[in-house]
C-alpha cells in the first residue's frame, strides 16, 4: 500500500480466523490504522490480494457490509436519543439482509438495560463505550472492529468492558481485530497478537510464544532462613518443585517471566536496529 511514493505497508501477509480474537499492536505511523481501514473497505489497497468474509472489501455490497462490525475510537454524537431508541433505529437498517439482535437482549448483553430510556448525553463514559459496542454488534456481525476501545477509561469500565469482550467470543462466535498501545489490554483479550513496524508484520504469535521468543528463561525468588534469594532457570517450574521437595522452609515463592511489554519493546527494537526477523518464527517457538 503505497501513497505517492511513500510505501506504507509492504508485503504484509495477514489471516485472521473465525473465532480468533486477534490484537494489532506497532509504534505510531506502523501501519495499523491503513491496514484496519483496508480490511473495512474505508479505503482500497493500491497492491495485493485483500479478501474478508470471502469478498475484496472494496467491492463489498450493503448486505456484506451487514456482516461487519466497526467500533471506532471516536464515536459520533447521539447525544439527544435515547439508548434503546436508537439501537432500534439502527437496527432497522439490518432488517432486509440480517436477523438484527433483539433490543432488549441485546441491551442485556452490553450491560445497559437500566440506562435504556436515558439519552446518551448523560451516560458515562464507560457506558457510552458499551453502546457503541452495541451499536457495533447490532446486526450479530460475525467479524468486530475495536479500535482502542478502551482508551480513557478507569479501571473498572476497563474490566467491565473486558469481560464484554470475552462474552461477544466466547459466548456469541464473533471474530473479532483490535488495535490498541494497552500491552495488558492485548494481553488479556487476545489469542494472537500481530506487532505491526514500518508496514511489515515482525511479530505473529499468542503472548505466550511472542515472550518465549524473546525470552525462555525466568527468575524464581523466594525466602528462606529469613534470606532473599535469586536464581535464573530455563526450567523455572523444576527448579521451584525441586526446591520444595528439598526444603519445607520456603516461603514467598514467586516465578517472574518476561512480560508483553518486554518482548513488544524487544522486537520493535530489533526490527529498528535493523535486524532480521521472521515473524512466522514466533509460532514455532513453544512447541
Amino acid at each position: 500500500m503505497a501513497y505517492g511514493d511513500k510505501e506504507v505497508l509492504r508485503g504484509l501477509d495477514i489471516s485472521v480466523y473465525a473465532d480468533e480474537v486477534v490484537a494489532m499492536l506497532g509504534p505510531n505511523g506502523a501501519g495499523k490504522s491503513t491496514t484496519v481501514e483496508i480490511l473495512e473497505g474505508y479505503r482500497t489497497a493500491s497492491g495485493g490480494e485483500v479478501s474478508v468474509l470471502g469478498v475484496n472489501p472494496a467491492h463489498g455490497d450493503d448486505g456484506w457490509r451487514s456482516q461487519i462490525g466497526v467500533v471506532l475510537q471516536n464515536s459520533s454524537d447521539h447525544g439527544k436519543w435515547k439508548v434503546r431508541e436508537l439501537l432500534t433505529h439502527i437496527a432497522d437498517f439490518y432488517v432486509p439482509y440480517v436477523d438484527p439482535w433483539s433490543i432488549e437482549e441485546l441491551l442485556d448483553l452490553v450491560g445497559l438495560s437500566e440506562q435504556s430510556g436515558q439519552k446518551v448525553q448523560t451516560l458515562s463514559g464507560g457506558q457510552r463505550r458499551r453502546l457503541d459496542v452495541a451499536l457495533g454488534v447490532v446486526g450479530r456481525p460475525s467479524l468486530l472492529f475495536l479500535d482502542e476501545p478502551t482508551t480513557g477509561f478507569d479501571p473498572q469500565a476497563r474490566r467491565d468492558f473486558h469481560e464484554l469482550v470475552h462474552r461477544l467470543s466466547d459466548l456469541e462466535g464473533v471474530t473479532i481485530l483490535l488495535t490498541t498501545h494497552d500491552l495488558a489490554e492485548a494481553e488479556k483479550l487476545a489469542s494472537r497478537i500481530v506487532i505491526l513496524a514500518d508496514g511489515r508484520i515482525v511479530g505473529n504469535g499468542s503472548p505466550l510464544e511472542l515472550t518465549h521468543a524473546v525470552s525462555n528463561t525466568a527468575e524464581v525468588r523466594w525466602k528462606q532462613a529469613g534470606e532473599r534469594h535469586v536464581h535464573v532457570s530455563e526450567d523455572a517450574t523444576g527448579f521451584a518443585r525441586g526446591l520444595l521437595a528439598q526444603h519445607d522452609d520456603v516461603t514467598d515463592l514467586e516465578i517472574q517471566r518476561a512480560t508483553l511489554e518486554d518482548a513488544y519493546l524487544s522486537i520493535v527494537a530489533q526490527f529498528e536496529a535493523g535486524e532480521e526477523i521472521d515473524a512466522a518464527e514466533f509460532q514455532e517457538v513453544a512447541q
